[in-house]
């Protein structure tokens, strides 16, 4: 039985600590244990990942059930603190989704403000800051230092939803710090120059995506380091490299 309590504040512990915390991208206890030996203090779960592994599709497409009960073998399968990708919360209440998180031993989660359940309506800035200060509140209650990770996809959504997509992002990451995120996730960043824009609008970490091969578009993690990235994450990305290798080795084998 995992001591919630125990790994939420390791990982709030982590993201207080002013280094840069690299979690990768998990998707099954395999990836996970991989991630574990080689040395990394905590891990997420990525829903986009898991939805390729088990033949489903992301965009809060799968079965919570059945997602849950794959995070929860994932968080029984190590002893380090891991953080689930919810999405933007597959239709639950903020009570309800970090109820049953913390049922599954979870120590944070990803909580973004496209609801793809609603035709993938972009949550308004204060809609998304208010459920991320609901389910902080809840987690608060339980006595647990749940660190949420509060994502927007403003800056991926670009020009056709918001005139000034950079800008836009910085006022949803503000909120999000105000209402309780431990970090935040400003997904599409692609140049040192925007990295360094978000890094400046909160006190909190900023979490940036990158290529466990090929780093980022900004440089490697000596390079997110020095412009202030706090958190880095994998995304699908090392999955969908390990199936680039893969494809390329096996296809010796095919001909």
């Amino acid at each position: 039985m995992v001591d919630v309590k125990a790994v939420a504040q390791k990982l709030a512990d982590l993201h207080e600590s002013n280094s840069t915390l690299v979690l990768p991208t998990v998707w099954d206890t395999w990836s996970a244990k991989i991630a574990a030996e080689a040395g990394f203090e905590a891990l997420t779960i990525g829903s986009h990942p898991v939805a390729d592994a088990t033949g489903s599709s992301d965009g809060e497409q799968m079965d919570f059930k059945e997602y849950l009960r794959t995070c929860q073998r994932v968080v029984d399968s190590v002893t380090l603190p891991v953080s689930v990708d919810v999405e933007s919360g597959y239709g639950l209440a903020p009570g309800e989704l970090i109820g049953r998180l913390l049922d599954a031993g979870a120590a944070g989660a990803n909580i973004e403000d496209v609801v793809h359940s609603e035709g993938k309506r972009v949550r308004d800035r204060q809609e998304h800051a208010d459920y991320i200060a609901a389910a902080r509140a809840e987690a608060d209650a339980a006595g647990v230092a749940f660190v949420i990770n509060g994502r927007t996809d403003a800056v991926k959504l670009g020009t056709e939803v918001f005139a000034d997509p950079l800008a836009e992002a910085v006022a949803r990451v503000k909120l999000m710090e105000q209402a309780g995120a431990r970090s935040v996730y400003p997904v599409g960043l692609s140049s040192a120059e925007q990295i360094r824009e978000l890094v400046a609008a909160v006190q909190i970490p900023v979490n940036v995506t990158a290529h466990p091969v090929k780093g980022h578009a900004a440089g490697d993690l000596a390079q997110l380091r020095s412009l202030g990235v706090r958190r880095v994450s994998f995304g699908p990305l090392w999955q969908m490299w390990l199936a680039e290798t893969s494809a390329t080795q096996l296809a010796q084998w095919s001909k």
